[in-house]
């Protein structure tokens, strides 16, 4: 067999591989629809919060509630000791804040 031959067969089998993983993922998209209405239901019914990521750090529980100096909270130029905060990105509306 030629390199070449097991090079295209190589990327044949990728591309197989990664069109079954799309119809998987519509199938399963399809399947878990009612599943995730009625979830979608009781949170609008109870009024839950967002989801709880990280459980070290309360400004990294729920990254939408946070605001600009809560990492800061023991003094100005202290350092990020938590490992999940360097993970999370700005909320949407903290952004415009960080380019100043």
């Amino acid at each position: 067999m030629r390199k070449f031959q097991l090079f295209a067969s190589f990327i044949i089998l990728g591309l197989l591989t990664l069109g079954l993983m799309f119809a998987h993922a519509s199938y399963r998209q399809r399947a878990d629809l009612p599943a995730i209405e009625s979830k979608r239901e009781l949170v609008g019914r109870y009024e839950l919060t967002d989801l709880c990521l990280f459980t070290d750090a309360r400004y990294t529980r729920h990254p939408t509630m946070a605001d600009v100096h809560t990492p800061f909270q023991d003094y100005p130029t202290s350092l990020e000791h938590f490992p999940s905060a360097s993970i999370l990105s700005l909320p949407p509306h903290l952004r415009p804040l960080a380019r100043k």
